[in-house]
C-alpha cells in the first residue's frame, strides 16, 4: 500500500521483437473454456462435518447386540470402504467388512454398517473416518457395550485425521500452493499494470517464475499426497496408482488437476510476458498486447483461484452460490496486494530504475485491493462465524481474530511506506542518483589503466570485461543507496514482507479449520441428543456394618465428571476413629431402574490401603442411578448398602 516515488534513474533500452497478438487471445479463450467448466460444475454442498448422533449412543449398554451401527452427521460427508470399523473386546472385526450403506433421509445424513450375529456381550469399539465436503478429512470413536462393560484391547486412537508427517508435509504444500499463486499473480500484475518496463528485468522475472515453479510443486504435492491424507497417513501410499486414481474421481482430485491445467496455460502467459512483450518497442503494438495479456491473464489467476473455492470452505456450507465468487475476488485481491507488495521488494532491492509512476499505481491498487478485501471478508466471516460466542470461543474465530490483528498491523505498516514515499517525491531526482564522482573515477581508472590489446589472450579480455560488469554493478548500487529516504522506504516495505508471510501462515491454518458456525451447530446437535451434565463430581458418603468383628466404617466415593459417558472413580473406607480401613475385597454395580438398565458392575482396584479406584466407568444415559456397594471384611462378612445419585 505504498504511495508516490520520484524517478530513480534512467530507462533501460528494449530491443524490438514481434510476435502476434492472437497468442493472448487464444490463450483467454483456452482458460475461459477450463475456467467455465471448473466453476459450472460445482454444486452446493456442505461444511466441515462433525458426528451428531450415532446408534447406539457413546458410552451405551444394550441388552442385546443390534443388528447394525448408525452415525448421523451434521453434514454431508464421503464415505469409502472401512470408513467405518467396530472392533469386538479382542480387536477383531464386528461388523460384516461391507462399505457403509447411505441411510441419508431428507436433510439427515446418516450411514450404517451391519454387524455379525450373535456378537457376545462386552465393550465394542466403533472407529470411524470421512472426508468432508470441504475436503478436510474428520475421524473419531467411541464405544458402546453389549449385556455389561468389560476390559477391551482396543485403544481409541488419540490422533485426528490428516495429521502425522503425511498432514505436515500436505499442510506445507497448501502454504507454498498459495504462496506460489500470491507471487505469480501478484508479480505479474504488478509487471502489467504498474512497471511494464519491469518485464524486461531479470529480478522480477525470477521472481514470478519462481511462483510458478513453487505453486506448481506444491499442487502436485498435494495430488499425490491426498490419498494417504485422507486415508491410511501412510507416506508411502503416496505412490500408489489405486489411491491416486482414486483422488481423481473426487472434487479435491478435480480441483487439483484443473489447477495443473490452467498452470500449464499461466506457463504460456509468463513466456508471452517475458519475451514478446518485454522487447516490443512499438508503443501501439505494446498497448494491444498489454489489452490482450491483462485479459488472459485475468482469466487465468480467476481460473486458478477457483480451483480453492471449488474445493474448500467457499463451496460448503450456506449461499455456496454466492461464496465461491467472493471466495474468488478475496484471494485476487490478496495477490494484488501481497504479490504486488513483494515485486515492489524486489524491484526497490534489485533494480536502480524504477519510476515514481509505479510506486503511484501500485499505490492505487493496493488500496483497491484492501477496500475488496476488507468487502469480501466481511462476508466470510458473517458466514462462516455466524455469531459473537463462535468468534471468541471456537478455533476458528479466534484464529480469524489473529489474522484482523495481522491486516491491521500491516496496514499500519503501509502507512509508513506512505509516508517515505511522500518525502521522497519532495527530492529532486538527482539527489537519489548522487555518487561520489571520485570513487567511480578511481573505480573507473583501476580498470581501464590497462587498455585492451586485440591479441591479448581471450582469458584476460573476460576477466576485464566481468571487472567492468562489477563496477558497473557496484555503481548502481551506490546510486540505489545513496538516497535515505529509498533505503527508508525498503526497510518499510521489508516490514510489510515480513508481516504478508505471518498473515499467509495463519489463512492457510485458517483454511484447514472447522469453521465456527459448522462447530457450534455440531455441537448444540450432540448436546440435543443427549441430557445435559451435572455441575460436576458426584460425592457420597455411605454408613455399612458387616456385622463381625471391625465390621463397622463408611465408605467415602468420589465420581468424577459425574455426567454420562466414561467416569472415574476414587473409593475410601475409613474405620469408626476415621483412619484408613483396609478389607479384603470391594465391589460395585449401577442400576438405572426407569430404563431397566443394570446392574453395571464395577471391580476398582486397590490403590492403598483404604482406597480404590476405577477409571472408565460408563454410564450410558442421565436418570437417577442407584450405586450399590458390596464391602467385605472377612471370609464370611459382608454387606451391601445402597445410595440414589442423580446423573444430569
Amino acid at each position: 500500500m505504498t504511495a508516490t516515488a520520484p524517478h530513480f534513474g534512467p530507462s533501460p533500452s528494449v530491443p524490438p521483437m514481434r510476435r502476434p497478438l492472437a497468442v493472448a487471445a487464444l490463450l483467454a479463450a483456452l482458460v475461459t473454456m477450463v475456467a467455465g467448466l471448473l466453476l459450472g460444475g460445482a454444486a452446493p454442498a456442505s461444511a466441515h462435518a462433525a458426528l451428531t448422533g450415532s446408534d447406539p449412543q457413546d458410552g451405551a449398554v444394550v441388552a442385546t447386540a443390534p443388528k447394525e451401527i448408525t452415525l448421523t452427521f451434521s453434514e454431508q460427508v464421503a464415505m469409502g470402504d472401512g470408513s467405518i470399523r467396530v472392533l469386538d473386546p479382542g480387536g477383531k472385526r464386528a461388523d460384516t467388512g461391507a462399505a457403509p450403506r447411505d441411510l441419508q433421509s431428507g436433510s439427515t445424513v446418516k450411514y450404517g454398517v451391519t454387524l455379525h450375529s450373535g456378537l457376545p456381550d462386552g465393550t465394542y469399539t466403533v472407529a470411524w473416518q470421512a472426508v468432508s465436503a470441504d475436503s478436510h478429512p474428520v475421524s473419531g470413536a467411541f464405544t458402546f457395550s453389549i449385556g455389561a462393560p468389560s476390559d477391551t484391547t482396543v485403544a481409541l486412537p488419540s490422533d485426528e485425521a490428516g495429521g502425522g508427517l503425511v498432514g505436515a508435509l500436505y499442510g506445507i504444500a497448501r502454504y507454498a500452493a498459495y504462496a506460489g499463486f500470491i507471487v505469480l499473480a501478484g508479480g505479474a500484475a504488478f509487471v502489467l499494470a504498474c512497471w511494464q518496463r519491469g518485464a524486461g528485468a531479470r529480478p522480477l522475472q525470477r521472481l514470478v517464475v519462481r511462483g510458478w515453479l513453487t505453486l506448481t510443486a506444491a499442487t502436485l504435492a498435494m495430488l499425490l499426497l491426498r490419498s494417504p491424507y485422507t486415508g491410511s497417513g501412510k507416506l508411502a501410499d503416496a505412490f500408489d496408482l489405486d489411491g491416486l486414481k482414486a483422488v481423481l474421481d473426487t472434487k479435491p482430485g478435480a480441483a487439483l488437476v484443473s489447477r495443473l491445467l490452467l498452470l500449464g496455460a499461466a506457463a504460456l502467459f509468463i513466456a508471452v510476458l517475458f519475451g514478446a512483450y518485454a522487447k516490443r518497442e512499438d508503443e501501439r503494438e505494446k498497448k494491444d498486447l498489454t489489452f490482450g495479456l491483462a485479459i488472459g491473464g485475468a482469466v487465468i489467476a480467476a481460473g486458478i483461484a477457483g480451483t480453492w473455492a471449488l474445493a474448500e470452505h467457499a463451496s460448503t456450507g450456506i449461499q455456496p452460490g454466492i461464496a465461491m465468487p467472493v471466495d474468488v475476488l478475496h484471494l485476487l485481491a490478496v495477490a494484488a496486494w501481497l504479490g504486488g507488495l513483494a515485486a515492489l521488494l524486489v524491484a526497490l532491492y534489485r533494480t536502480p530504475d524504477i519510476g515514481a509512476t509505479a510506486v503511484r499505481r501500485f499505490s492505487r491498487i493496493a488500496f483497491g485491493s484492501v477496500l475488496v478485501l476488507t468487502a469480501t471478508g466481511l462476508y466470510q466471516s458473517w458466514r462462516q462465524v455466524g455469531s459473537w460466542s463462535a468468534l471468541t470461543g471456537t478455533g476458528y474465530g479466534q484464529l480469524l481474530l489473529v489474522k484482523v490483528g495481522l491486516v491491521a498491523v500491516l496496514v499500519g505498516v503501509a502507512w509508513i511506506s506512505r509516508r517515505w514515499t511522500a518525502r521522497l517525491a519532495e527530492v529532486p531526482t538527482e539527489a537519489g542518483t548522487a555518487v561520489d564522482p571520485q570513487m567511480d573515477a578511481d573505480a573507473s581508472v583501476e580498470v581501464e589503466s590497462e587498455p585492451a590489446d586485440e591479441s591479448e589472450d581471450p582469458s584476460r579480455a573476460a576477466q576485464l570485461a566481468r571487472q567492468k560488469a562489477a563496477v558497473a554493478t557496484a555503481t548502481k548500487k551506490r546510486t540505489r543507496d545513496a538516497d535515505p529516504e529509498r533505503s527508508g522506504l525498503r526497510r518499510s516495505v521489508l516490514a510489510e514482507v515480513g508481516v504478508a508471510v505471518a498473515l499467509l501462515a495463519v489463512t492457510t491454518v485458517l483454511t484447514s479449520t472447522e469453521p465456527g458456525r459448522t462447530e457450534e451447530e455440531a455441537a448444540r446437535a450432540s448436546t440435543g441428543a443427549s441430557a445435559p451434565a451435572t455441575e460436576g463430581p458426584v460425592t457420597l458418603s455411605l454408613p455399612f456394618d458387616t456385622g463381625g468383628r471391625n465390621g463397622k466404617g463408611t465408605v467415602r466415593m468420589d465420581i468424577d465428571p459425574g455426567r454420562t459417558g466414561a467416569n472415574g472413580l476414587h473409593l475410601w473406607i475409613d474405620g469408626p476413629d476415621g483412619q484408613p480401613m483396609d478389607v479384603p475385597e470391594v465391589k460395585l454395580a449401577f442400576t438405572l431402574k426407569s430404563k431397566d438398565i443394570g446392574p453395571l458392575p464395577v471391580l476398582p482396584d486397590r490403590l492403598t490401603e483404604g482406597h480404590w479406584t476405577a477409571s472408565g466407568i460408563q454410564i450410558p444415559m442421565a436418570g437417577d442411578w442407584k450405586v450399590a456397594v458390596t464391602v467385605r471384611t472377612s471370609d464370611i462378612d459382608q454387606t451391601t448398602i445402597g445410595k440414589n445419585m442423580k446423573i444430569g
